[in-house]
């Protein structure tokens, strides 16, 4: 129990993390798509190609299982959905210890 609580503490606090890389990327997306940024630029694209190989090894599997919308890639609200999910069950589990110690 002593071990536990705070490895599930870091285990929520590397979805969070990796929650804001991903509403980055989607927002980087956009604004690429619309050429208000440039991949062009060194830091862009370094940031660009960061993002891209943190979370496409994600969203590639979500990606195949979705039905094919045409243009829309829903595939990032459905990681997002699912890391909440993940949030919420550690943070029941971590109650349910602290509760059973307490």
């Amino acid at each position: 129990m002593l071990l536990l609580d705070p490895l599930l503490a870091t285990l929520a606090l590397a979805l969070e993390i990796y929650s804001w890389f991903l509403i980055i990327w989607v927002i980087m997306s956009w604004l690429v798509q619309f050429d208000v940024i440039n991949t062009r630029n060194q830091f862009v694209a370094m940031i660009w190609q960061f993002l891209y190989r943190i979370t496409e090894p994600v969203l590639g599997p979500i990606r195949r299982l979705m039905p094919n919308l045409g243009p829309i890639d829903i595939s990032p609200i459905v990681l997002i959905l699912l890391l909440f999910f993940l949030q919420r069950m550690i943070f029941n589990l971590r109650l349910s210890i602290h509760s059973a110690a307490g």
